[in-house]
């Protein structure tokens, strides 16, 4: 059994805080086991991506008792903020990092990302968007960064209704989700039937949910807007099948796994071509499972939300074209195969870690 030591930040599990990154590193723990993985998880409290002196102690401690020559395979967020303790160990242990969101620049130093990357063994990525952007910007050798798309878990059939009336917006209630434009762009949809359930955590940035709801009042829609807080599981699963539409006006997304997990019960998508989340629509033989609209434009996002709640053909087609999307789906074994993939590459590499190191060049 071949052994491999995952770094989590803490909350991974925590209902409270769901996203998609906790639902990544979860899903792969899990489904490496079921592939005969001895799997150790090591749970590093912090602030990640922007420690205190305390969290990089505790990391330096947690890499430092793993035996030398050991698997690692890091979160991003915790790694691409922690070079001060992983290149010193990148001879000593086979680091691997896995990126959901390069973090460069947004919370993070770019040198110090550059660094901690570099000095890894191999990178896994989250989506081919993320890939390119990291090969871009690091220059890092294109055979060390690998891709393994978030998967899905297909699910009964949503039953849709005839005005497909019924909207869902799944992000953690922060600015860079882009709700106050969705909100603006339902704010001239008030002559339509529509209703809009927030999904997600209300408590990460308090003041922002707050100028959401005084937006809606002013605008005459905040009683057709429901912020129930953060469903995972079961409950998150009803709210896909209940609704006939997913909105994400995101401003910033590295794919998007609310777009499959929605695909993945026959939901169409109307969404912002950010990052990559184009990548997570995907085509079908009948064309996109949705519309993609420019980010930070209320006004095409309204249009498009106007034909959707008009245009009963058009709510036809994408549903039909959702459904062909749903089973062209790959499971969380897919995903999880692909790391283990990249991490036998990296354990299957002909060099001596103790006295070369990793090839630089």
């Amino acid at each position: 059994m071949t052994t491999v030591h995952v770094v989590v930040p803490d909350g991974i599990d925590d209902p409270a805080r769901p996203s998609g990154g906790n639902t990544y590193d979860r899903r792969i723990c899990d489904e490496l086991t079921a592939l005969g993985w001895d799997v150790r998880e090591l749970v590093v409290p912090g602030s990640w991506p922007r420690p205190d002196a305390e969290a990089l102690s505790r990391l330096a401690r947690t890499i430092a008792a793993t035996p030398d020559g050991a698997l690692v395979l890091l979160d991003g967020l915790i790694a691409s903020a922690a070079d001060a303790v992983l290149v010193p160990e990148s001879r000593r242990l086979r680091l691997v990092v896995l990126v959901h969101m390069p973090l460069g620049g947004v919370g993070v130093p770019v040198d110090t990302e550059r660094a901690a990357l570099t000095h890894a063994r191999a990178v896994v990525t989250t989506s081919a968007w993320t890939r390119e952007r990291l090969l871009n910007r690091y220059r890092l050798p294109p055979e060390r960064v690998q891709v393994a798309r978030p998967g899905a878990d297909l699910d009964d059939e949503g039953p849709g209704t005839p005005g497909g009336s019924r909207l869902l917006c799944v992000a953690a209630v922060v600015p860079h989700k882009g709700h106050d434009l969705l909100f603006e762009a339902l704010r001239g949809l008030a002559g339509i039937p529509w209703t809009c359930t927030v999904v997600g955590t209300l408590d990460r940035d308090p003041p922002f949910v707050e100028r959401l709801r005084r937006q809606a009042a002013e605008s005459g829609i905040l009683d057709r807007i429901s912020f129930p807080g953060p469903r995972v599981g079961e409950e998150l699963r009803r709210e896909y099948r209940a609704a006939d539409l997913l909105v994400l006006p995101s401003r910033l997304e590295a794919y998007g796994m609310v777009v499959t997990e929605a695909l993945a019960v026959g939901v169409p998508v109307i969404a912002t071509a950010v990052g990559g989340v184009p990548e997570a629509l995907g085509r079908t033989a009948d064309g996109p499972p949705g519309l993609l609209v420019p980010p930070d434009d209320p006004v095409l996002l309204g249009e498009a939300l106007g034909h959707w709640l008009r245009d009963a053909g058009l709510r036809a087609r994408l549903r039909r074209a959702a459904l062909l999307r749903r089973h062209a789906l790959e499971g969380w074994d897919a995903t999880a195969r692909r790391v283990a993939t990249a991490l036998v590459t990296v354990l299957n590499a002909a060099h001596d870690l103790q006295t070369t190191g990793p090839d630089r060049s």
